[in-house]
């Protein structure tokens, strides 16, 4: 059975400002129940677990999104995670680090999702904007910063090979949602206290473009700085 990353959008597309939502939570939720992805214009952080979206706004609040909110990014795939161990202790770089050595799968895509304690958890949410939109690394500079002690929730990570950056971000993309709904966000910093690391790797990447939006499939992307802004807004 194929296990399947489903990627709506580029994170190429979104430097140069193509923020529009060019689809709906409802139909990307047709091709998986986990995920992570923003809102239109940049509004916010999303996070899909169990079949149900949620956004950390810009101003931090957590809520549930209808079907027709939009998207101009998206991961998300069917959940068939592996439990593999448990994990405490442990700062962001040095939890990556130990990810990488449990998985050893540099040159795949993956997905890593930890349940558990965290000392310390710094997330971004991105404040939402208007067109005419700016570019990715100036709209990411309107973004609102959050820091949690001592909180219990979920961490969401999306691993990308290096031969993909550009398509989506190389290394961890990782999202974040309190089990209580207090806070959360795009992950920047956290010390795991103790966490059941679960991970599923995929053996098929489906890129999705949105060849609707008249703007992405014209725009030239030769005069972008994809890698570099990229790299900055991440």
């Amino acid at each position: 059975m194929k296990q399947v990353l489903f990627q709506h959008g580029t994170l190429a597309l979104l430097v140069p400002g193509l923020l529009a939502g060019t689809m709906s939570i409802g139909e990307l939720l047709q091709h998986g129940d986990t995920g992570i992805g923003t809102g239109a214009g940049l509004d916010g952080e999303l996070i899909i677990l169990e079949g149900n979206a949620y956004q950390i706004n810009g101003q931090g609040q957590v809520r549930q999104v209808p079907a027709d909110f939009t998207v101009p990014f998206a991961d998300v795939h069917q959940a068939a995670y592996q439990d593999v161990t448990t994990l405490a202790q442990l700062s962001q770089t040095q939890t990556y680090q130990r990810l990488e050595q449990l998985v050893k799968a540099p040159n795949t895509f993956y997905s890593v999702k930890i349940n558990g304690s965290f000392q310390m958890m710094h997330t971004r949410a991105a404040v939402k904007s208007t067109p005419p939109y700016k570019t990715l690394v100036a709209t990411a500079q309107q973004q609102q910063e959050f820091t949690a002690h001592n909180v219990t929730g979920t961490l969401l990570s999306y691993y990308s090979p290096q031969l993909f950056h550009g398509a989506a971000v190389a290394g961890f993309h990782s999202h974040f949602l309190a089990a209580d709904h207090s806070m959360g966000g795009h992950v920047l910093d956290f010390v795991l206290t103790k966490g059941q690391v679960q991970v599923q790797v995929f053996d098929t990447f489906e890129q999705h473009l949105p060849i609707a939006d008249h703007d992405f499939m014209q725009h030239d992307f030769s005069h972008d700085n994809i890698g570099a802004d990229i790299t900055t807004a991440e």
